[in-house]
């Protein structure tokens, strides 16, 4: 595409000048910035965008409304929201959970300060790329000192029929002292066989003593190439949980990222990932302790089937200043086939003294003991086998707050190992 069309789609969507402008300056840096570096991964000659800014029709593939809970929630399928529910007490509240353009209207200030602040556009070509293409965007607002019991639900999918490039932009604004849960699934629908990109970036902004826990299943089909990064920025004794499950059968490049900017800020990262077939998935896992007191844990287990590839990265890092920090990780990689192919990297950057940090990371095969103990009760081999997956990735199973949606997590790890 052109200059003048990014800006003419631009003015189609009545986004504002601060937008329009964004998106033209992201537009003249793609060429001159390198891919974003993912250690051990090559995905430099896949295709993450093919040039296309486009919007979506109305999509065949609807969700059974009649299947989906009570909770509050946003639902998308492609680039058009098909339902927002929102109780009339949490609308009172200020509680915002709708697409781009309405939250444009509410809270226009908010967005323009926030949106693109976790993640800066010029920093490698995915994320220029992102912000001159992005074709859809949801925005969840919960105000200054709200609580919120019930989860919150983003449900994103993606339509199998269509060609149109899955560029989607999620943007979470945690108010002050706010607490909530928010679960995100992002999946494809239907049976289609259409081969499309995605490049899906998620945006969370925790402003000082806000309590955010975040959970997401991510399913995307086998048809479906994925540059996926979900950022934090995390503010004065602001607290992130995340629990992220990557289920994804098509090829998949994902960057987690939280930076811990306020003082006693702290970061729970939980990341479970299941690769099969000849499928490859690379995880980039990154906390970034600014603030002085703050806390970073990353956790990561992952399980590969067949012939796939598994890469998890996980980076801690204490800037300079950060006294106090403390940054922590975990990378496990179980391997139930001899011919899939892992690697498990902790790397930790320390600029600061007064700090405390460590690392720990393995790649193996199922413990023989756990087996044998299992079968020893009468389970037989592929039984006792799930069962040691499902209790190996089950630190981010436990965190999901929606039973319906733990149970479809379970079934989805079920199905994989029942098809080896």
């Amino acid at each position: 595409m052109t200059r003048e069309q990014i800006q003419a789609f631009s003015q189609a969507q009545a986004e504002p000048i601060w937008l329009q402008d964004l998106r033209l300056k992201a537009f003249d840096k793609i060429q001159e910035l390198d891919l974003p570096k993912i250690e051990r991964v090559k995905f430099h000659r896949w295709n993450l965008g093919d040039g296309r800014l486009e919007l979506g029709e109305a999509s065949g593939n609807v969700p059974a409304f009649t299947d989906l809970n009570s909770n509050p929630k946003l639902v998308q399928v492609g680039t058009q929201t098909v339902l927002e529910q929102l109780s009339p007490e949490l609308v009172d509240q200020g509680v915002l959970f709708t697409d781009l353009a309405t939250a444009l209207e509410e809270i226009p200030q908010l967005v323009e300060e926030s949106f693109m602040s976790a993640l800066a556009y010029d920093e490698d070509k995915l994320a220029a790329y992102h912000t001159a293409y992005f074709n859809s965007a949801a925005v969840l607002y919960v105000p200054d000192n709200v609580e919120i019991t019930q989860p919150l639900e983003g449900i994103f999918y993606q339509d199998s029929e269509s060609s149109v490039p899955f560029n989607k932009h999620i943007l979470v604004i945690a108010g002050r002292n706010s607490k909530f849960s928010y679960l995100e699934r992002i999946e494809t629908l239907g049976e289609g066989q259409e081969k499309v990109t995605a490049n899906i970036t998620v945006e969370v902004i925790a402003k000082a003593g806000a309590q955010v826990k975040f959970s997401a299943i991510d399913r995307l089909g086998q048809n479906v190439t994925t540059y996926l990064t979900r950022r934090g920025r995390i503010g004065q004794d602001a607290t992130i949980d995340w629990a992220l499950g990557v289920m994804n059968e098509g090829n998949v490049v994902a960057a987690f990222d939280t930076d811990l900017v306020g003082r006693g800020s702290h970061a729970d990262m939980k990341v479970v990932a299941l690769s099969s077939g000849k499928q490859v998935q690379g995880i980039d896992s990154r906390i970034t302790n600014h603030g002085s007191n703050s806390v970073g844990n990353i956790f990561q287990h992952g399980v590969i089937l067949e012939k796939a590839t598994l890469t998890f990265n996980g980076i801690g890092h204490i800037i300079r200043g950060a006294k106090g920090a403390d940054a922590q990780q975990e990378s496990r990689v179980l391997m139930l086939s001899d011919q899939a192919r892992s690697d498990a990297n902790p790397i930790l950057l320390i600029d600061e003294n007064e700090v405390t940090a460590g690392h720990a990371a393995s790649i193996g095969q199922v413990d023989p003991e756990d087996l044998y103990y299992l079968m020893s009760r009468g389970l037989d081999r592929p039984t006792a086998e799930r069962l040691v997956v499902r209790g190996f990735l089950g630190a981010v199973i436990v965190e999901i707050p929606v039973k319906e949606v733990r149970d479809d997590m379970i079934q989805v790890i079920e199905d994989k190992l029942s098809k080896r």
